[in-house]
């Protein structure tokens, strides 16, 4: 059975492979092209060139573009009714009388698109509906034919050891976010001066940065492509099923990596914000200095934003006599790395150093690249927002689909890097689940360590010492 190729191999170096050349079946069959790129179709056109036939067999990077962007028309389970439909009467599935040869000249072809779909977007088959379909076309597929049932039970085994990982995954997940507590909690029971802090736990900036790329390249690795989309579906288009709305709405995945550089960012903040003397405060700034570069050299972006972004959170900003104790040089240029002007232009410049870095790799540790993710969020929202999905002859807008197939594909070949570094199940622990001050929290600690300035922030001041602390 053909092997799924790796995503990089989607692409060529000149954008993304869009040459699906045309037959003559596809000119009439509601498919518009323009220089041999395919650039729109009616759904049903569509639906039909992802169904293989015993001469034709759809590209791979259609392939995933379609059954990326479907999902904005129509439930996965639908279209995959559908296809199912198309296969069994088409190639006459059905039929017992039909010719074997013709079966067996087309089974490995649907075999192969079924295995794409369920590798590729494995989350789907979540859904009972499309589990039952699938196993059902898979089975007329395999029937009588010793090769194909195994292969048939090797496809779904592996589908259904990804979706095994997820549902551990999510019950870690939500594990750690039942257990979490209030830094200002832990401090009221316990005195400080037996509390850790990052640095006793970790003392190396370089070992804090591989630990923060297992987190980053684990919980990208949850994240399914089709979530992305599924971020920017606006209405459902079901009357009234409101059920089946809220289901295309799962992008759980998705949601715990933006809470995750949330709480890394809190937490450089209350580990900062922490110590009662002006040095150990400068001292922690330094060392999440020293991780921050880390993190940029190893290529991971997403850390290293989330660091920044907790040093500039204004309690520790305001830090004014803490700050003056510290070497800013370094800080200096990290900023200027991932300074927003220009649109990230300084960021988007390292970005695509480390994505060419990673397409010429020799090993795992050069193959990492872990973008800002909330920024590829905005770039995939904005190009979403940007252009229609159907044009006014009410043809699907496949150009634009290309173009977000083409964004989402480059993060599917970084998600799946292996993480090359050793894990450290100490430190993996504090980072995940040490509790963190809330942001009330941070601007009383940033007070009690210095002073307020001005009359707002004395007024702030007394009425967080009331309401958090109990004092007036």
């Amino acid at each position: 059975m053909p092997q799924t190729p790796p995503f990089s191999a989607m692409f060529d170096s000149s954008g993304y492979n869009r040459n699906l050349y045309q037959s003559a079946e596809d000119s009439c069959g509601g498919l518009y092209y323009h220089d041999n790129n395919l650039l729109s179709g009616s759904l049903e056109a569509l639906i039909q060139h992802l169904v293989p036939n015993v001469d034709y067999y759809p590209d791979r990077t259609y392939i995933f573009t379609f059954l990326l962007s479907s999902r904005l028309f129509m439930h996965p389970y639908e279209l995959m009714a559908k296809v199912c439909h198309l296969c069994i009467e088409h190639q006459r599935l059905s039929d017992p009388n039909s010719d074997k040869n013709q079966i067996r000249k087309i089974a490995p072809k649907i075999l192969q698109l079924l295995t794409e779909w369920t590798e590729t977007f494995p989350y789907d088959f979540r859904d009972e509906r499309m589990m039952r379909n699938l196993k059902d076309l898979a089975h007329r597929i395999a029937s009588g034919e010793e090769t194909y049932r195994k292969n048939v039970q090797q496809m779904i085994q592996c589908l259904i050891r990804k979706l095994a990982a997820l549902t551990q995954y999510e019950e870690v997940l939500a594990k750690i976010s039942s257990t979490s507590t209030d830094r200002l909690t832990v401090l009221k029971t316990k005195p400080q001066s037996i509390q850790r802090d990052i640095i006793t736990v970790c003392s190396d900036p370089y070992t804090l940065a591989q630990q923060l790329t297992h987190i980053e390249l684990e919980r990208l690795n949850y994240i399914g492509p089709e979530e992305f989309v599924q971020a920017f579906v606006q209405k459902d288009p079901l009357d009234n099923d409101k059920s089946c709305y809220s289901e295309r709405k799962k992008t759980r995945n998705l949601e715990a990596y933006v809470e995750w550089f949330n709480r890394l960012s809190y937490l450089v903040a209350t580990e900062i914000c922490m110590p009662v003397k002006k040095k150990h405060r400068a001292r922690m700034i330094e060392y999440f200095i020293d991780v921050a570069r880390e993190c940029f050299n190893i290529g991971n972006f997403n850390s290293l934003m989330a660091i920044i972004s907790g040093m500039n959170m204004s309690p520790v900003s305001r830090l004014k006599k803490t700050w003056a104790k510290v070497k800013t040089a370094k800080f200096d240029i990290l900023e200027h790395q991932m300074d927003p002007s220009s649109n990230f232009y300084n960021y988007r410049t390292a970005l695509r150093g480390a994505a060419q870095r990673s397409l010429t790799a020799h090993s795992s540790r050069e193959k990492i690249v872990i973008p800002f993710f909330s920024l590829l969020i905005k770039d995939i929202y904005f190009l979403n927002e940007g252009c229609a999905n159907r044009l006014p002859n009410g043809h699907v807008n496949f150009e634009k689909f290309w173009e977000l197939a083409k964004q989402v594909s480059e993060f599917m070949t970084w998600k799946q890097v292996e993480c090359p570094f050793e894990r450290d199940r100490k430190i993996l622990q504090y980072l995940l689940t040490v509790p963190v001050f809330s942001e009330d929290a941070l601007y009383l600690a940033s007070y009690e360590s210095e002073g307020p300035e001005n009359h707002i922030e004395k007024d702030r001041w007394k009425s967080l010492r009331s309401s958090l602390l109990g004092r007036v």
